[in-house]
């Protein structure tokens, strides 16, 4: 078992393994001028061939212009939605490429509304159950878990390398002086 900084405590140590995907596509989900490509998880009926190890799902959310949809979604799990390329509307709001819209819990559909053709990725899953600990790269449940990340970074003993990148690691950033503060919705 691998200790993991980053994963809620019912999963904080998984084993690594390979694995391949052979099928030919990711499902998909489609509405008139939505096609909701499935990438992991399970979405209105559809569900990916990807392994996870928490419940989330992630969707390429393809729209053409002119689309006005809801997407049916689980009110259990948060969401966000990136913009990736065109304009579109996500319940109301504009988003335009490389914006990112937070949509927290609690809905059953998706308003989704396409100015010109669009792609946005959604992305979702359940709540952690605890507070958490985010700086720079790594996300925690203790301040020690942190340090010792960015120890490990530095060090080069626990992350392995980014392969086809020219140069150093990238230096992390230093720890501020004070204790960093949890936080995150406590179910």
């Amino acid at each position: 078992m691998v200790p993991s900084c980053g994963s809620p405590s019912r999963t904080a140590t998984a084993t690594p393994t390979r694995t391949s995907n052979t099928t030919p596509s990711c499902p998909t989900s489609p509405h008139p001028g939505l096609t909701a490509t499935l990438i992991l998880g399970t979405l209105d009926g559809a569900t990916s061939p990807g392994t996870t190890y928490t419940p989330i799902v992630g969707a390429d959310l393809a729209l053409a212009r002119g689309t006005d949809v809801r997407l049916p979604l689980e009110p259990d799990f948060e969401y966000a939605v990136l913009s990736m390329s065109g304009e579109a509307h996500v319940d109301g709001v504009p988003m335009l490429p490389g914006s990112m819209l937070y949509l927290g819990c609690g809905r059953t559909e998706l308003p989704l509304r396409a100015e010109s053709d669009a792609d946005l990725m959604l992305l979702g899953g359940e709540p952690f159950d605890e507070e958490l600990i985010m700086f720079w790269n790594w996300i925690g449940r203790t301040q020690e878990e942190i340090e010792q990340a960015r120890a490990d970074w530095m060090t080069g003993s626990r992350f392995g390398e980014v392969k086809g990148y020219d140069g150093d690691p990238l230096p992390a950033p230093e720890l501020p002086p004070l204790a960093l503060k949890p936080r995150g919705r406590v179910r």
